[in-house]
């Protein structure tokens, strides 16, 4: 699946959990953070109705919970039953006289009675956890997150990686998610995948990541239903605040590891006692969330464009000018300042690793300068005629459309060439045929079927 059909399919993490197996699901309904997780994802419609049948303990007539909405609302009561249905929060259960009716699930009712009533035990054990000698501020926790996940995008960005700057659990995710593959010298390089992903906003490029993780930790060892429940659990966490590590099993302090490295927590040592959670990690599970980071606003507004295709980057980090770079050919560089101009053949360069020119255009939106939103219409900062040209550079590239065929010629009369032009013809699979050469092109499909044809006509012939 690509980058852009899986945001399609798979727009928040609720949505994930709509793929996977009801084994895991079942598991995960096990965990009252979970549960209150997805109860919180859900339509304001479908948290009414599973409220108003959390206390029931048999099913409830399909027609009965209908009614509960007037007829002018079907379509908003048909959406929220099916995202119930979805994500198996409730079953369809056939009911005496065969009535259809619907049965919260046993362990999902149980665990999300436990978490709204304030029940069931502590996922940390912080209320006995000492004061932080050096506690960590917001702002340290937001520069942390983001130096560990610019770590990795520089790891993607970089034309000999090191493998020193990332861990081999890292290499194994991004190489499972298609951003990255073997080269010939067994190398890890960039995929065309990975350079759309990297002009993904960070909310959409930790949202892919941790997926793509998470599809890979049973292969670690790890139970997957327990690693989401520590995400849901992390969704509630508050933001500047440490919690403790007490209790938790080899597997977890395993997975917390691997989300230190990621940016989503903050843990001093291993041995440390204590983590804090990001804003990465605070911001996954909850789709009406999405708070940026403060640091982050160095990487917005430093790109100005001008009619002439010239391209100015106002900014010192490596990361941001490698990924202008994909699509820019750089003049001048200064301590704080890049020049550049947008050209034909670096449009076409990065049309070759996978970049659409709506990922371009909207990248270089994303990230305009202040004094270009201010001086033009604040939903297009762009020079209309450089936007237009990117878009024709593009469509010049698609001109040609390229077809698997195969070529006949070299017949050795007229004739031989007609029977097997007019076949291909009826069969639909001619691409091209000319009389004044007698050559064919068939499509690469259909060509076994003609290569018999030729024989049986040749051998009926001789």
């Amino acid at each position: 699946m690509g980058i852009l059909q899986h945001f399609a399919e798979c727009k928040s993490l609720v949505d994930y959990l709509k793929t996977l197996s009801n084994h895991v699901v079942d598991d995960l309904f096990g965990y009252p953070a979970a549960c209150l997780a997805i109860f919180r994802e859900l339509p304001k419609l479908a948290q009414n109705y599973v409220l108003r049948i959390l206390y029931v303990e048999q099913a409830i007539p399909q027609a009965v919970i209908s009614t509960w909405v007037s007829k002018a609302h079907v379509k908003e009561h048909s959406e929220a039953a099916e995202a119930i249905s979805t994500l198996r929060v409730w079953k369809e259960v056939t009911m005496q006289g065969g009535l259809a009716g619907w049965m919260l699930d046993h362990k999902f009712r149980h665990n999300l009675k436990v978490a709204l009533l304030g029940g069931g035990k502590q996922w940390t054990k912080s209320t006995n956890l000492d004061q932080d000698s050096k506690p960590r501020t917001v702002k340290d926790l937001d520069l942390y997150a983001l130096e560990r996940w610019e770590a990795m995008l520089h790891f993607l960005t970089e034309k000999q990686q090191k493998s020193d700057t990332v861990s081999k659990d890292t290499i194994m995710t991004l190489t499972h998610a298609g951003l990255m593959e073997q080269d010939e010298n067994n190398a890890p390089s960039i995929t065309n995948e990975g350079f759309q992903f990297l002009l993904l906003d960070t909310a959409s490029q930790v949202w892919y990541f941790i997926v793509k993780y998470l599809e890979t930790v049973e292969q670690r060892g790890l139970s997957t239903a327990e690693c989401l429940a520590f995400l849901f659990s992390l969704s509630f966490a508050t933001l500047g605040r440490d919690y403790g590590t007490e209790g938790f099993e080899d597997n977890m302090q395993q997975f917390m590891q691997h989300l230190r490295e990621f940016g989503l927590i903050y843990q001093r040592t291993r041995k440390a006692g204590r983590f804090y959670p990001t804003r990465l990690a605070l911001n996954l599970a909850s789709r009406n969330n999405k708070i940026s980071l403060d640091t982050e606003k160095h990487k917005t507004g430093f790109i100005v464009v001008e009619t002439n295709y010239r391209l100015y980057a106002y900014t010192d980090s490596d990361l941001q000018l490698a990924l202008v770079g994909m699509f820019t050919d750089f003049l001048f560089r200064f301590p704080n300042l890049v020049v550049g101009v947008i050209t034909r053949d670096s449009i076409r360069q990065a049309l070759r690793s996978g970049i659409s020119a709506e990922q371009i255009i909207s990248f270089l939106k994303m990230h305009a300068h202040y004094e270009m939103i201010k001086t033009a219409h604040i939903n297009n900062p762009l020079p209309p005629t450089v936007v237009d040209q990117i878009r024709l550079w593009e469509m010049e590239r698609n001109r040609l459309t390229f077809t698997d065929s195969v070529l006949y010629n070299q017949f050795l009369s007229h004739r031989d060439y007609e029977v097997v032009r007019d076949y291909a013809q009826e069969t639909g699979v001619l691409l091209h045929g000319s009389d004044q050469k007698r050559t064919i092109v068939v499509k690469g499909s259909g060509h076994d079927d003609v290569k018999r044809f030729w024989k049986r006509h040749s051998k009926n012939s001789s």
